[in-house]
């Protein structure tokens, strides 16, 4: 693969980085964000490391887990794809694997993020940018009103007409949240509040564990006309935390899935229409969703399932993807690999697409559309990975493990996260990350046979091949990995870890770190506030949120 790249300014010598992929340098890959083509932009170096910098449209696909981000995030063989190192060779590497897996238009950045730096561009540090970006941007355009922590506690205690919603997912919830507060994910606000909050006298407080889905939640009702009083709670449950309020801990306040009542649905509707007017959001019907899955190796297509995950679980379209409209918005960049997709969101009851549409719309992605629809598959399907083919000859079972770790026979290399691997693993095991394998060996004493292992055994299996290059020992996978070693009755432990390498593989939200955490939440929130400047110097965001209802 060689030629000429031609941007606005001046052409380009693409060089051939190898068989695989091509280099080009930092101009040409900003002129293919603004192209108007497809195109993914991968960075494949770890995730702690990526969230201390990176290019602000980068997608995370640590080289560690490469063919398990790829196949969700680039279903599409054609895209083209632009890989993103610190200039440490990772990106060529990740090149051979996709190259293997048929994607044919490869390209490394040249010199990778100190490349785009000496062109002059803007690097990012955090997770979930663009969404976080988009936040702050929305409560600086929009007005959003909000309160803080001390603010909400004084007319908690004083026993004013409010309700605090807490916007995020029911696991985030049940770990930490405000007094009195009810979980409805944010997606769910425009069809729950109304039989929520019955008197338009009542303030609605929205909540979230920082900031983004707090301003998201909160405009969203203001932008439906919800007739209340509605604020963000500033800096949700970390301010309440910062402000030296105890958060409940544990709490199963969560609304059952189905159908609201028919006043409520008939509002929101009617709401979201209007949303959806001044958005220009589109519908599409069954037939046309079906014409696009037929193109869609010509051109790609992510089919999201926003509804609550219980309802997709019960029932949902083929190959739709459960993206709960809430997260799907805080978290664009782990749904969408790929610019300039199509981009059909599903929903039997229409207004939590619709309202999801609305936002992806003001973020500035052009191709969204929604589909009323109802599906019969059920259950969650497995998630796709590139290049899962049955080893049995290398396969141990967990029984077998067992007998040789009670012999001393065997060195076991547990590829999980460093956050799984600390929470659990098997006795005598060492944390290793697969892509750092061969500095990880250098501190591993090996002996009898060398056992892979990792959440699943999916990673370990793939991994077989590069540890056979780095060891004389016999090397085997764990068949099922961690979970089969559980599920057989043997037990995992928290106890002795065995680091062969530095947990750089995992970003750590602020309340899992320890003695950090105080100093951890005032740095995130900081961040987060920081953005608005940021995205003005980088001026390569579209986002276009709606202007203020009259009288809101």
């Amino acid at each position: 693969m060689s030629g000429i790249l031609v941007d606005a300014r001046r052409a380009v010598d693409i060089q051939p980085a190898s068989h695989a992929a091509c280099i080009i340098p930092a101009i040409a890959v900003k002129a293919m964000l603004t192209d108007g083509e497809e195109i993914a932009l991968l960075d494949v170096r770890e995730e702690l490391t990526f969230s201390q910098s990176h290019l602000l449209h980068a997608r995370s696909a640590p080289l560690s887990h490469l063919e398990f981000c790829v196949a969700r995030l680039v279903p599409r063989r054609a895209t083209r794809i632009v890989l993103v190192d610190g200039g440490d060779g990772l990106a060529q590497r990740a090149a051979e694997i996709l190259s293997r897996h048929s994607y044919a238009k490869l390209f490394i950045l040249e010199d990778g993020l100190t490349g785009w730096v000496k062109a002059g561009y803007v690097l990012f540090s955090g997770v979930n940018v663009p969404s976080k970006a988009f936040g702050e941007v929305v409560e600086h355009e929009s007005g959003t009103p909000s309160i803080d922590a001390v603010e909400l506690k004084r007319m908690l205690d004083s026993g004013e007409d409010i309700i605090v919603v807490d916007s995020r997912p029911f696991d985030e919830f049940n770990r930490t949240s405000i007094p009195t507060a009810i979980n409805v994910p944010g997606a769910e606000l425009i069809l729950r509040l109304v039989d929520l909050v019955p008197s338009p006298e009542t303030t609605v407080v929205v909540n979230c564990a920082g900031r983004t889905r707090s301003i998201i939640g909160a405009q969203s009702l203001i932008n439906a006309g919800l007739p209340n009083k509605v604020v963000a709670l500033r800096n949700g449950t970390m301010g309440w935390t910062l402000a030296g309020f105890t958060p409940d801990r544990g709490m199963e306040r969560r609304l059952l899935p189905g159908t609201p009542s028919p006043h409520a649905l008939a509002w929101a509707k009617a709401a979201a229409t209007a949303v959806g007017d001044r958005s220009n959001v589109q519908h599409i019907d069954i037939d046309t969703l079906q014409l696009w899955q037929a193109e869609s190796e010509e051109h790609t297509l992510y089919l999201f399932d926003v509804r609550d995950p219980r309802e997709y679980e019960a029932c949902h379209l083929p190959g739709a993807i459960s993206a709960p409209g809430g997260q799907l918005i805080q978290s664009t960049d782990q749904y969408v690999g790929v610019f300039n997709a199509r981009v059909v969101l599903v929903d039997d009851l229409e207004s939590r697409a619709v309202m999801t549409a609305s936002w992806l719309l003001q973020m500035g992605w052009r191709d969204v559309y929604v589909l009323v629809a109802t599906g019969t598959e059920t259950g969650w399907p497995a998630s796709p990975v590139l290049g899962v083919v049955e080893r049995p000859a290398l396969r141990l079972d967990a029984t077998a493990l067992a007998a040789m770790v009670k012999r001393n026979a065997a060195t076991v290399i547990d590829l999980s996260t460093s956050r799984d691997y600390l929470k659990g693993h098997i006795p005598g095991a060492w944390f290793a990350i697969r892509s750092r394998l061969d500095r990880a060996m250098l501190k591993i004493e090996q002996r009898g046979t060398l056992v892979l292992t990792s959440e699943n055994g999916i990673l370990a299996s793939l991994a077989l091949d590069e540890a056979k290059a780095l060891t004389a020992l016999p090397v085997h996978y764990l068949e099922g990995g961690n979970a089969a070693w559980a599920a057989t009755g043997h037990s995992l432990t928290a106890e002795n870890p065995r680091l062969a390498d530095e947990p750089i593989d995992v970003w750590l939200k602020p309340y899992e770190r320890g003695a950090r955490t105080t100093a951890a939440m005032n740095e995130y929130l900081s961040w987060e506030v920081d953005l608005l400047q940021q995205i003005e110097q980088d001026g390569t965001c579209k986002f276009r949120p709606l202007a203020p209802l009259p009288g809101r």
